[in-house]
């Protein structure tokens, strides 16, 4: 079976946001249906939509599948929802989301299915915690991780819990 390589990025600002990017990391771990490769640490960042809303906390792991991405992304929508996500409004607040940043090398733009995620490039609580975990992963732009990265700022990002502290 052919092996694919996905890199999923993790958030939330309800509940116990530690408590849930955590449990959902370790949800990814115990999944037979791929294998966990790698975790960032878990950053906190300001809402990027309403700010009428917690703080979020985010990370980014990548996992090894057979799966196609669409089943990728279905398996995902799946775990949020036994998390108790609810699609109230745009970038609104949410107990878990889980997006499929990369797919192989793969593009795909079709309403269901966007890889790369649209807002790879601009988004640092995305970015930061990738290039932590694949700082020269290859991204369809044509720049390295750490490369995109330098784009950004760093301002309104902040390291809550370190990797090298975070056991699943």
């Amino acid at each position: 079976m052919t092996q694919h390589k996905a890199f999923i990025a993790l958030g939330s600002n309800l509940g116990k946001p530690v408590d849930n990017i955590l449990s959902a990391l370790n949800v990814l771990n115990n999944d037979s249906r791929w294998q966990l490769l790698a975790y960032s640490s878990l950053y906190g960042s300001k809402p990027m939509g309403p700010q009428d809303q917690p703080d979020y906390v985010n990370a980014v792991c990548s996992v090894s599948t057979s799966l196609l991405a669409a089943d990728v992304l279905q398996a995902l929508h799946d775990i949020e929802d036994a998390f108790g996500r609810k699609r109230v409004r745009h970038w609104g607040e949410r107990t878990l989301d889980l997006d499929l940043l990369l797919f192989d090398e793969q593009q795909h733009q079709t309403d269901s299915l966007r890889v790369p995620h649209p807002g790879l490039y601009e988004r640092s609580f995305v970015l930061y915690p990738l290039a932590e975990i694949a700082a020269d992963k290859l991204l369809p732009n044509g720049n390295t991780a750490k490369q995109q990265t330098e784009t950004l700022t760093e301002e309104g990002l902040d390291v809550l819990i370190c990797r090298s502290n975070i056991t699943i």
